[in-house]
């Protein structure tokens, strides 16, 4: 593996030619007229023939600047500064003239334009606009047809991954919009995938600041690493599209399509995807979860929520990699301004369906004190789900100082889940204690309905302003379920004692409505310090209620089974107060403050007739020290606090026997926990040189944590509940430092090297009926290694290699002698190469080693290597033919292994696999009234 990766990358390295690095360039920038030196004006060095970038820099402090290792040909200096005309001038590096002096470059503010002739050249390919980092696309050659994705990576600072991640200068980009619009709910590869690179007129890299930090002017630290794309004005006329049909082996196919119309502010989009290769849609980030159980949750503010369990009724219908997926989804995005953009209106339709056919195998090492007990599952189930969803955001300009955002949404989904599950669990001297089949199915209905309306309100002093918010949260969970178990006990000698058998029917509902209130005030105290007070109040009231029925001698379900089943009643008022400080000075940027929420809970249980109440309060500290040397260096430092409230099941569990070897048994003792987090961040980024360095780390630790306490009997049944931790405090951190840079030694191949570590030390109690005992079990997780990436992204042939070892280590304190710990290793190569008559070639591999541990003898270790052979045909390339083959080598099994409490676990299951797949793709556009030119 590892030669045939060097192999290819040498290959990849002796297509470059070298070139002579000995040239330079040097000078000065001023105003002569003001006498002033201009600092941090924007040189750059354009190739004359395309006007593409070949260096940047920035003058220092005394308006000097230099370029060094030049190679012959000819150039464009371009220098812009802010209000200055800018500068333009031709010149040639050879082998008779390796160096030129420009002297003193004169710069003439805009405002003589009407006075003096200012010679005009081509637009700079970058410009630096304060914190805005603006990329000309003109300046870089595309091909036809290229998309966004294919023009950003031409970008100095911006990579995109295989999975299309866009990094900028060292930092993941977390938005996209498209004239400063969101577009389809702001998933950003549906924009860079999709939008076509020729209707690009310049893309705008900045940090952008929270909804909050942009109305009160207050910087909160909260930003996000925003691409801003912006269309050509003739680009926003027209249609244009593209559709890929593609069918393999074993049936595998693949159907995407997409249709854009544009007019002027005007822009409707559709999509639909058909495929089951694994790509379930454009944007299926949903992350609601359907089960039988119900589950009151309470968030740091105090809020509360129900989540439906994840036990074996869970009704699930997501892809995560496990088994084998059907998906079909389709959507419709609509937006438009008006009125001189005082209104605007931005909406979505989704909807989607995903069956996933799994079967999964589990090894779970149990260890106790006296000794351990590993089960082997198997589990065979077929999920399906089918969701709608439909949003929208209207705001509405009041006046110069007002303005109203209004935003809706709401979702239908429907599942269904059967699951064949059979288990067979042993002691440490390989006897058997117990035997498990169960048969489940269930169909599950959801309906989720949420709005909100934010007004906000600029008042006549700066900084002076106000917002009111109201919304409403509302949910209603159906789900059914029929379960049938048969359980199997032995002795220690593995003879056969009893047989327990459960044949039940469950009907859970859970409705759940939240309707809440929310001011905030900010007042300036002074140039450099403003106060945010906030005041808000909420009242929650929801209904749980689960019946549970065994089949009567008629053979029906008719039998109430009062044990597991419950009917509870609830209703929550919060207020929460909050003062945060905000002090902003220079390069300096200091937040910290808190919020409290005084919390009323009262539930009543009606069948059992048992009432539970609790008052609480919940301390929200923050703290957030940042101080920016500039626009790509930054330092910035975070605390926060926060309190984890126990949850219903925890406190009064909801009685559930879907898996009778795991029972739940309550703590109405249970106090709250409460974390402390840190984090820690440094970044440096040089523009032209692609030059980045960041080290980061983030960690914490838990007073009062809540902890599970289990204790398994002779059956090798577990009870397990919740309990504080007395006597020790739960750790974790994680720490990344990277450096890259880009080598002009090594035909400008883009080199990085990283480092990243991680551990954790967890507890849970453990009692053995065996011995009597109980038992605290520590965990320590550890894992760290480094990586080496290279990477090259050219016209014609680019590349992305990165690999290194990973050592990985989970030991428990209760049989250290079966610990999970070793060496793997952990590689990925992707190669594109632009071959003659249209033809382009692509290449991806993973490779993944994990040794074998103390605790599995079996190590895993595959190679998964994807091609794909495109031909196009016409001059604009608008149809393509391509021949792809998945996972060559048929080596992409599914495997995992973790530890989870006292616990280790092994998991294998299907996935997909190797194929085959023939496709044509065909793209239109008629944009602008004419057919695009590449540059």
């Amino acid at each position: 593996m590892k030669k045939t990766l060097l192999a290819v990358l040498t290959t990849l390295l002796l297509s470059y030619s070298a070139f002579s690095q000995t040239n330079s360039a040097k000078g000065t920038i001023a105003d002569l007229s003001a006498n002033a030196k201009l600092h941090n004006a924007t040189i750059s060095v354009l190739n004359a023939k395309d006007s593409t970038l070949y260096k940047f820099t920035r003058a220092a402090t005394d308006g000097n600047f230099s370029f060094g290792q030049m190679k012959n040909g000819s150039f464009i200096l371009l220098v812009t500064y802010p209000e200055y005309a800018d500068f333009v001038n031709k010149f040639t590096l050879d082998s008779a003239n390796k160096s030129i002096d420009f002297k003193v470059i004169d710069m003439k503010t805009k405002a003589k334009l009407l006075n003096e002739v200012i010679i005009k050249g081509q637009a700079a390919a970058i410009k630096i606009k304060g914190d805005t980092t603006e990329f000309n696309a003109a300046a870089y050659k595309i091909q036809p047809n290229d998309r966004v994705e294919d023009l950003l990576k031409k970008f100095p600072g911006v990579t995109v991954d295989a999975q299309g991640k866009i990094t900028a200068q060292g930092k993941a980009v977390e938005k996209v919009l498209v004239d400063g619009e969101e577009f389809f709910g702001d998933d950003p590869t549906l924009v860079t995938k999709n939008l076509r690179a020729d209707m690009v007129d310049k893309v705008q890299l900045f940090e952008k600041a929270s909804d909050q930090a942009a109305f009160t002017g207050v910087d909160d630290g909260e930003k996000k690493q925003t691409l801003n794309i912006v269309l050509k004005e003739d680009k926003k006329q027209g249609y244009f599209g593209k559709v890929d049909a593609g069918y393999g082996t074993d049936d595998f196919y693949q159907i995407q399509a997409m249709i854009n119309k544009f007019k002027n502010k005007e822009k409707i989009a559709a999509y639909f995807t058909s495929s089951n290769t694994g790509k379930t849609g454009l944007d299926w980030n949903d992350a609601d979860r359907f089960g039988a159980s119900s589950n009151m949750e309470m968030t740091d503010d105090g809020m509360i929520f129900f989540s439906t369990g994840g036990d074996e009724l869970d009704g699930g219908g997501r892809y995560w990699g496990e088994g084998i997926p059907t998906a079909h989804n389709g959507g419709i995005h609509y937006e438009n301004k008006w009125k001189n953009d005082k209104h605007s209106l931005n909406t979505n339709y989704k909807a989607g369906s995903l069956n996933v056919k799994t079967d999964k195998n589990t090894i779970n090492q149990n260890n106790l004190i006296g000794g351990l007990i590993v089960t082997n599952s198997d589990d065979n189930r077929e999920s399906d789900l089918f969701r709608q969803k439909l949003d929208a955001t209207y705001n509405v300009k009041l006046d110069t100082s007002s303005n109203l955002k209004i935003v809706i949404d709401g979702t239908l989904k429907n599942t269904e889940l059967e699951s064949t599950f059979g288990s067979e669990s042993k002691r440490g001297d390989q006897s058997l204690i117990n035997t498990s089949e169960r048969i489940t199915a269930n169909e599950g209905r959801q309906q989720l309905f949420n709005w909100n309306a934010l007004y906000t309100k600029k008042l006549k002093k700066a900084g002076r302003n106000f917002s009111i918010n109201l919304s409403q949260n509302y949910s209603k969970n159906n789900i059914d379920g029929n379960l049938y178990s048969v359980n199997n006990f032995y002795d220690e000698a593995g003879s056969f004692v009893r047989k327990e058998e459960i044949d039940q029917l469950n009907d859970n509902d859970v409705v759940m409505n939240k309707l809440a209130t929310n001011l905030t005030y900010t007042e300036p105290l002074s140039k450099f310090l403003s106060l945010v007070a906030s005041y808000g109040i909420s009242l929650s009231s929801n209904d749980a209620h689960r019946k549970t029925y065994d089949r009567g001698l008629s053979g029906d379900y008719d039998q109430l089974n009062t044990t597991f089943s419950n009917n509870f009643q609830s209703d929550q008022l919060i207020h929460q107060v909050g003062a945060i400080f905000n002090y902003k000075k220079g390069k300096t940027v200091v937040n910290f403050g808190t919020k409290t929420s005084f919390v009323n809970f009262d539930q009543v249980e009606q069948y059992s007739n048992q009432t539970f109440n609790r008052n609480f309060i919940n301390w929200l500290p923050q703290a957030m020290y940042q101080y920016k040397f500039s626009a790509q260096k930054s330092f910035t430092f975070r605390y926060n606090g926060s309190t984890t409230q126990p949850t219903v099941n925890q406190l009064q569990p909801v009685r559930t026997n879907d898996d009778p070897l795991n029972l739940p048994e309550g703590n109405p003792l249970l106090k709250p926990a409460y974390n402390n987090r840190f984090n820690i961040r440094y970044n440096t980024y040089k523009v032209i040189s692609s030059q980045n360095f960041y080290i980061s780390a983030n960690g914490g630790f838990v007073n009062n944590a809540i902890v599970s306490s289990n204790v398994t009997d002779l059956e090798g049944r577990t009870i397990y509940k919740s309990v504080n931790l007395e006597d020790a405090t739960p750790v974790n951190y994680n720490t990344y430092l990277g450096f890259s840079r880009k080598l002009k030694f090594l035909f400008d191949i883009n080199a990085g090297l990283e480092l990243s570590s991680g551990g954790s030390s967890n507890y849970n109690y453990v009692f053995d009926n065996t011995t009597n005992l109980t038992q605290l079990n520590k965990t320590n997780s550890i894992n760290f290694g480094p990586s080496l990436n290279l990477s090259k992204y050219g016209e014609k042939n680019s590349f992305y290699l990165s690999f290194g070892p990973r050592y990985r280590s989970q030991v428990a304190s209760l049989q250290k002698n079966l610990s999970n710990q070793g060496w793997g290793y952990n590689g990925y190569f992707d190669a594109q190469l632009k071959l003659p008559k249209k033809i382009r070639f692509s290449l991806n591999s993973e490779y993944t080693y994990q040794p074998s541990t103390q605790s599995f003898d079996n190590n895993l270790e595959r190679l998964i290597i994807n091609a794909t052979l495109t031909k196009a045909f016409f001059k604009q390339e608008s149809l393509k033919l391509s021949f792809s083959a998945n996972d060559m080598l048929d080596e992409n099994k599914g495997f995992n292994r973790y530890a989870s409490g006292s616990s280790i676990i092994q998991t294998t299951y299907n996935n997909i696999g190797q194929y085959f797949m023939f496709s044509i793709i065909w793209d239109f556009n008629k944009m602008g009234g004419g057919t695009p030119k590449t540059n």
